[in-house]
C-alpha cells in the first residue's frame, strides 16, 4: 500500500483546510486510515483514525469538534476536514494505514507528510 497526502498550505487562524490521502494497492480499502501530525521539535502525535468501512472514528481531544475524518473507498481516498484552525495545529500531517489505533506503531504504511501552517 502506498499513500500520498496532499492539501496542506498556509491559512489564518479560524480558517479551514481539507487534507486528502490517496492510497494505491489492492488491499488499501481493507485498512483503517489515520492522520498523525508532527510539529517542529515535538513528537509525532495522533490526530484521527477511521475504520476501513467508516463505521467508527476516533479523534484526539485537541481536535474534537473541529476536525472530521472520512473516506471514500471507491476512490481509495481518505480526508481530514479541518475547521477553526489554530496556530497550535501547525505541523506536518501524515496519513497512515493499518489498524484502528491511536498509536503510530500500529500503522503499517505511511505516506509523506503535507505541511499545514496556521498563522495568528
Amino acid at each position: 500500500v502506498q499513500l500520498q497526502a496532499s492539501g496542506g498550505g498556509s491559512v489564518q487562524a479560524g480558517g479551514s483546510l481539507r487534507l486528502s490521502c490517496a492510497a494505491s494497492g489492492r488491499t488499501a480499502s481493507s485498512y483503517a486510515v489515520g492522520w498523525f501530525r508532527q510539529a517542529p521539535g515535538k513528537e509525532r502525535e495522533f490526530v484521527a483514525v477511521i475504520t476501513w468501512n467508516g463505521g467508527s472514528r476516533d479523534y484526539a481531544d485537541s481536535v474534537k469538534g473541529r476536525f472530521t475524518i472520512s473516506r471514500e473507498n471507491a476512490k481509495n481516498t481518505a480526508y481530514l476536514q479541518m475547521n477553526s484552525l489554530k496556530p497550535e495545529d501547525t505541523a506536518v500531517y501524515y496519513c497512515a494505514a493499518g489498524g484502528f489505533t491511536v498509536v503510530a506503531r500500529g500503522m503499517a504504511y505511511w505516506g509523506k507528510g503535507t505541511l499545514v501552517t496556521v498563522s495568528s
